[in-house]
Protein backbone atom coordinates (compact mmCIF):
# COMPACT_ATOMS: atom_id res chain seq x y z
CA UNK A 1 0.00 0.00 0.00
CA UNK A 2 1.42 3.68 -0.76
CA UNK A 3 1.43 6.61 1.63
CA UNK A 4 -1.42 7.81 -0.35
CA UNK A 5 -3.75 4.84 -0.18
CA UNK A 6 -2.99 5.01 3.91
CA UNK A 7 -4.35 9.18 4.24
CA UNK A 8 -7.92 9.24 4.78
CA UNK A 9 -7.72 12.61 3.06
CA UNK A 10 -11.86 13.38 3.22
CA UNK A 11 -11.33 13.04 6.88
CA UNK A 12 -7.61 14.98 6.92
CA UNK A 13 -9.85 17.75 5.26
CA UNK A 14 -12.27 18.00 7.74
CA UNK A 15 -9.51 18.53 10.26
CA UNK A 16 -8.04 21.17 8.74
CA UNK A 17 -11.33 22.74 8.25
CA UNK A 18 -12.00 22.39 11.71
CA UNK A 19 -8.92 23.78 13.18
CA UNK A 20 -9.06 27.01 14.47
CA UNK A 21 -5.29 28.34 13.92
CA UNK A 22 -5.79 27.17 10.04
CA UNK A 23 -9.57 29.44 10.20
CA UNK A 24 -6.92 32.33 11.55
CA UNK A 25 -4.25 31.55 8.46
CA UNK A 26 -6.81 32.17 6.11
CA UNK A 27 -8.13 34.92 7.92
CA UNK A 28 -11.37 33.18 8.07
CA UNK A 29 -11.33 34.27 11.88
CA UNK A 30 -9.80 37.57 13.33
CA UNK A 31 -6.83 37.38 15.39
CA UNK A 32 -4.76 40.35 16.47
CA UNK A 33 -1.55 39.30 14.23
CA UNK A 34 1.80 41.15 15.48
CA UNK A 35 3.62 39.32 12.70
CA UNK A 36 3.72 37.17 9.40
CA UNK A 37 5.45 35.85 6.44
CA UNK A 38 5.14 33.01 4.23
CA UNK A 39 5.67 30.26 6.77
CA UNK A 40 4.57 31.85 10.09
CA UNK A 41 2.06 33.58 11.52
CA UNK A 42 1.90 34.94 15.35
CA UNK A 43 -0.97 36.75 16.93
CA UNK A 44 -2.00 37.57 20.75
CA UNK A 45 -4.02 34.55 22.45
CA UNK A 46 -7.00 35.43 23.68
CA UNK A 47 -6.43 34.22 27.03
CA UNK A 48 -3.52 35.36 28.00
CA UNK A 49 -1.18 34.29 31.13
CA UNK A 50 0.62 37.36 31.08
CA UNK A 51 0.68 40.95 30.05
CA UNK A 52 2.24 39.78 26.61
CA UNK A 53 1.23 36.40 25.48
CA UNK A 54 1.64 35.33 21.41
CA UNK A 55 1.23 32.29 19.68
CA UNK A 56 3.62 31.53 16.96
CA UNK A 57 2.17 29.18 14.74
CA UNK A 58 3.35 27.43 11.21
CA UNK A 59 0.93 27.40 8.46
CA UNK A 60 1.71 24.34 7.71
CA UNK A 61 -0.77 22.17 9.52
CA UNK A 62 1.25 19.93 11.81
CA UNK A 63 -0.79 18.64 15.00
CA UNK A 64 1.70 18.05 17.67
CA UNK A 65 5.78 18.62 18.21
CA UNK A 66 4.95 14.46 18.07
CA UNK A 67 4.24 14.74 14.19
CA UNK A 68 7.43 17.11 13.29
CA UNK A 69 10.00 15.58 10.82
CA UNK A 70 13.49 16.10 10.09
CA UNK A 71 11.95 18.32 7.08
CA UNK A 72 10.31 20.87 9.90
CA UNK A 73 13.65 21.70 11.35
CA UNK A 74 14.24 25.25 9.58
CA UNK A 75 10.72 25.90 10.16
CA UNK A 76 10.86 25.10 14.24
CA UNK A 77 14.33 27.11 14.08
CA UNK A 78 12.51 30.11 12.34
CA UNK A 79 9.02 30.22 14.58
CA UNK A 80 11.97 30.30 17.54
CA UNK A 81 13.92 33.06 16.08
CA UNK A 82 10.31 34.81 14.93
CA UNK A 83 9.82 34.59 18.60
CA UNK A 84 12.99 36.32 19.19
CA UNK A 85 11.76 39.34 16.91
CA UNK A 86 8.63 39.73 18.64
CA UNK A 87 9.89 39.59 21.93
CA UNK A 88 12.70 42.21 21.08
CA UNK A 89 9.80 44.44 19.27
CA UNK A 90 7.27 44.17 22.03
CA UNK A 91 10.41 45.32 24.55
CA UNK A 92 10.44 42.31 26.53
CA UNK A 93 13.78 40.62 25.40
CA UNK A 94 15.75 42.55 27.80
CA UNK A 95 14.02 41.42 31.13
CA UNK A 96 13.35 38.19 29.60
CA UNK A 97 10.39 35.83 28.71
CA UNK A 98 9.11 31.86 28.26
CA UNK A 99 8.89 30.27 25.04
CA UNK A 100 6.33 27.12 25.46
CA UNK A 101 5.66 24.01 23.27
CA UNK A 102 2.38 22.21 24.95
CA UNK A 103 2.17 18.60 23.56
CA UNK A 104 -0.84 16.74 23.65
CA UNK A 105 -3.06 15.63 26.23
CA UNK A 106 -0.61 15.67 29.46
CA UNK A 107 1.59 18.35 28.10
CA UNK A 108 -1.66 20.95 27.70
CA UNK A 109 -2.02 20.94 24.21
CA UNK A 110 -5.76 22.33 23.53
CA UNK A 111 -5.34 23.40 20.08
CA UNK A 112 -4.37 20.30 17.13
CA UNK A 113 -1.81 22.56 15.38
CA UNK A 114 1.09 22.70 16.53
CA UNK A 115 2.25 26.68 18.40
CA UNK A 116 5.01 28.17 20.25
CA UNK A 117 3.78 30.22 23.27
CA UNK A 118 5.98 33.04 23.80
CA UNK A 119 5.34 34.89 27.17
CA UNK A 120 6.51 37.90 29.28
CA UNK A 121 6.37 41.26 29.98
CA UNK A 122 6.32 40.49 33.87
CA UNK A 123 8.32 37.97 36.24
CA UNK A 124 6.82 34.15 35.68
CA UNK A 125 6.26 32.04 38.14
CA UNK A 126 7.52 27.92 37.30
CA UNK A 127 4.69 26.10 38.60
CA UNK A 128 4.86 22.80 36.03
CA UNK A 129 3.67 20.34 38.27
CA UNK A 130 1.40 17.08 38.06
CA UNK A 131 -1.92 17.45 38.74
CA UNK A 132 -2.44 14.66 40.77
CA UNK A 133 -0.31 14.24 44.20
CA UNK A 134 -0.07 10.37 43.10
CA UNK A 135 1.67 10.17 39.53
CA UNK A 136 4.43 7.72 40.79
Amino acid sequence: MSRSESIDFKNLQLIFMDCIFCKIIEKKIDAKIVFENKEIIAFKDIHPLAPVHILIIPKKHIVSINDVNVEDAKLLGDMIIAARNIAKDLDIAENGYKLLFRTGKHGGQEVDHIHLHLIGGAALHEEIRPLEVDWK
